[in-house]
């Protein structure tokens, strides 16, 4: 009998999949704020994904120095209005080395996205397999793997990241160290959440079912939990996203991120902060696309946790629509409660 519970239900499994998807969807879609976001989200991945071919079109790179766009008398401050705005440099130029703002703010969006989605990435892998991995183990495995990753999430991120930074040789690729620390020093809490969500999981009849059919461990973890686990990591993962962007940028900052000449909207934030008031476009613009990113992704994940649990209220209501229907809901209840009441005197 468990065989055929089992066999059941593996036939119906895309066709529930398909119709999650679409529920998602769906739900998705009627959130406009979520909507908006996902688009500032796909154009800001576009820019970052065409960065070459922008700055081919420009006629620009974001390495080579234009030293007569800057007045060397003044401290090299760009030379012209609004930090030299010109058809050859759409943005301006940066102050003292004279290199064009636009080429290094687009390639700069290739970095700051590129090592938060690789880190996120690593946290992910990292976190469900040490999290299934304690929840299926036997009492000391599950005892040891969550001392581990009570040990991880007490670790001070920026800290621990600094000190590794630090240390590692300067000729290794600044970006994928980076993501490798961000992932490697931040997974603990996405394993927990992987750990708490397998065990409510594997005591569920479908799962029962498996193991009574002889299936091993690992085929009920990819087959029957891991689906499971799709939503409360998806949520997640969409949160750390725009929070490996911030820890991006304060590293680049404080000057142990990526190094020069490669672009990053914090290393240009390190930069600029003495020049906000010569040059206040070259301090605005990376931290408006930080701010304008980190927004979006904020609101996105948002609206993805709200349309994979339909029961949870949004956080970050925007717009006036839910507020107008839920008093016109409420006036609907108070008339007819007003009519019920009549009719009964």
């Amino acid at each position: 009998m468990s065989k055929a519970l089992v066999a059941t239900q593996a036939s119906e499994a895309p066709a529930s999949g398909a119709s999650g998807a679409r529920q998602f969807w769906r739900r998705l879609r009627a959130q406009r704020a979520a909507m908006v976001a996902a688009g500032t989200v796909a154009l800001l991945v576009l820019v970052a994904l065409a960065a070459p071919l922008l700055t081919a079109l420009e006629g620009q790179d974001p390495t080579t120095y234009h030293s007569a766009l800057v007045d060397s008398a003044r401290g090299g401050v760009p030379i012209g209005s609004l930090s030299g705005i010109s058809s050859d440099h759409w943005l301006g130029v940066e102050p003292q080395t004279g290199r064009d703002l636009f080429a290094r703010l687009v390639h700069g969006a290739r970095v700051s996205l590129g090592v938060a989605l690789a880190a996120t990435t690593v946290q992910v892998v990292l976190g469900v397999v040490v999290g299934v991995t304690a929840a299926l183990g036997n009492r000391w495995v599950d005892q040891l793997l969550s001392r581990a990753t009570d040990i991880i999430v007490a670790m001070p991120l920026i800290i621990m990241a600094l000190a590794l930074l630090a240390v590692v040789p300067s000729g290794f690729p600044r970006p994928v160290l980076v993501s490798l620390i961000i992932g490697f020093v931040a997974w603990g809490t996405i394993g927990k959440i992987a750990r708490a969500a397998t065990l409510s999981l594997k005591n569920l009849d479908h799962v029962a079912a498996a193991r009574l059919s002889g299936w091993s461990t690992w085929r009920i973890a990819r087959r029957e939990l891991l689906p499971g686990l799709a939503a409360p990591v998806i949520t997640y993962a969409a949160l750390m996203v725009p929070s490996n962007i911030a820890i991006e940028a304060s590293l680049s900052f404080l000057g142990v991120g990526v190094k020069p000449p490669t672009p990053s909207w914090g290393q240009m934030l390190t930069s600029a902060n003495v020049w906000y008031q010569a040059a206040p476009q070259y301090l605005l613009l990376p931290a408006g696309a930080l701010f304008v990113t980190v927004l979006a992704l904020t609101v996105l994940s948002d609206g993805v946790r709200t349309a994979l649990d339909p029961r949870a209220a949004s956080r970050l209501r925007v717009g006036t629509g839910r507020r107008q229907e839920a008093q016109a809901n409420a006036v609907a209840e108070t008339a007819k409660t007003n009519a019920v009441q009549e009719a009964g005197s």
